[in-house]
């Protein structure tokens, strides 16, 4: 198994524990809110309810929530030809369906990507980061957000922020139970109900703190990821680099895209001129992210080789804005992502394989 893939794996692990840890702490919080009214169990019961209806929400509602909360505004393959033909042509190296797209009108560059899985999946990207991203550069963040979908980050993070705020939310529930509860004479057994009291207080108290720290862990865990995978996608890591050299210098800490909820998902948190500890923040240093792009080997050249020697190199997402059809179609490599147009003298049978080393498949449109 490739690194990549060993990574996927890993953190697809990482991410039942976690949750299994949101459902555990979710479920004891409703327990001991029980206690504290002679019913533990219907406690136990309102915390499993609880979490199966935030999971489900997320699960099903996550994608429109962000995307509202972002103020992103659909747009069409007639509205940003240009955008969509990048987007396209990643998708099909990353082998997964077209996202939607969402632009929001801001200068401040920067994009995300939401939804539930690849078949149900967004990217929402500022007007910025087209107008002041080079081509290698936005398809470098492009296949970023792509990877994010392909891994299924996004289902991932829509549910621990969903998660993280009803971790808040019920802090305070509880803390305002128990304080009214003390307030009115509640149940309290003598040293025991002290010792039980301290300890439900103390679990109250820590439970935001935890749920920020899981997120913080997941999310940075997953951009270095989605950094690996965006640059295998596109095989060419300097193009990210390059986007996030550019993009962090730009992020203003009041902008338009700039929310405490969502700051998590972008691809450089809007609040980076922020002063957070490295401990607390939702991303790893853009610094790391960079430096750890420029040591990867990949192969540049996106090239297929042919039988006769004279023919025109494509690489991806090169094709004009107006060139969706071939007469004779394209090729594509399953490995790379490159493609090929073909010539109206050549045929697929000419193509042995991409100069990759992968296998060319013949597509009518891309």
């Amino acid at each position: 198994m490739d690194p990549i893939n060993q990574n996927i794996t890993a953190n697809k692990r990482w991410t039942y524990l976690f949750f299994s840890f949101y459902a555990i702490i979710i479920c004891v919080i409703g327990y001991l809110i029980g206690m504290y009214y002679n019913s533990p169990i219907m406690g136990l019961v309102f915390g499993i309810i609880i979490f199966a209806v935030i999971l489900l929400g997320s699960y099903y509602g996550g994608q429109s929530v962000i995307t509202s909360m972002s103020g992103g505004n659909k747009v069409s393959k007639e509205d940003e030809p240009y955008l969509y033909n990048t987007v396209e042509a990643l998708s099909i190296a990353a082998g997964i369906p077209t996202p939607k797209l969402y632009m929001i009108d801001t200068d401040v560059p920067n994009a995300f990507a939401s939804g539930r899985n690849p078949k149900n999946a967004s990217i929402t990207v500022t007007t910025g980061l087209v107008e002041k991203l080079n081509r290698l550069e936005l398809e470098g963040v492009i296949a970023h957000e792509m990877a994010h979908i392909r891994n299924y980050d996004i289902l991932i993070a829509t549910v621990a922020v969903i998660l993280a705020g009803t971790f808040v939310f019920l802090g305070y529930m509880a803390r305002y139970s128990a304080f009214g509860g003390a307030l009115r004479g509640g149940n309290r057994n003598g040293s025991a109900g002290i010792i039980f009291f301290i300890i439900f207080i103390v679990l109250v108290l820590l439970a935001p703190l935890f749920a920020q720290l899981l997120k913080f862990a997941i999310s940075r865990k997953r951009e270095f990821l989605a950094d690996a995978t965006g640059a295998d996608l596109t095989g060419y890591p300097e193009g990210l680099a390059s986007a996030l050299e550019k993009i962090s210098t730009m992020q203003k800490s009041k902008s338009k895209i700039s929310n405490n909820a969502l700051n998590g998902i972008y691809i450089i948190n809007p609040a980076i001129g922020d002063n957070n500890s490295r401990f607390f923040s939702t991303h790893p240093t853009t610094e790391e992210r960079i430096k750890r792009l420029r040591e990867m080997e990949f192969i540049d050249s996106k090239n297929v080789t042919p039988l006769n020697n004279d023919t025109t190199v494509y690489k991806v997402g090169a094709l004009p804005d107006n060139e969706k059809v071939a007469e004779n179609g394209y090729l594509v490599c399953e490995k790379c992502g490159g493609y090929y147009k073909l010539q109206p003298d050549e045929s697929p049978d000419d193509f042995e394989q991409c100069q990759c080393g992968g296998k060319l498949e013949y597509h009518n449109t891309i």
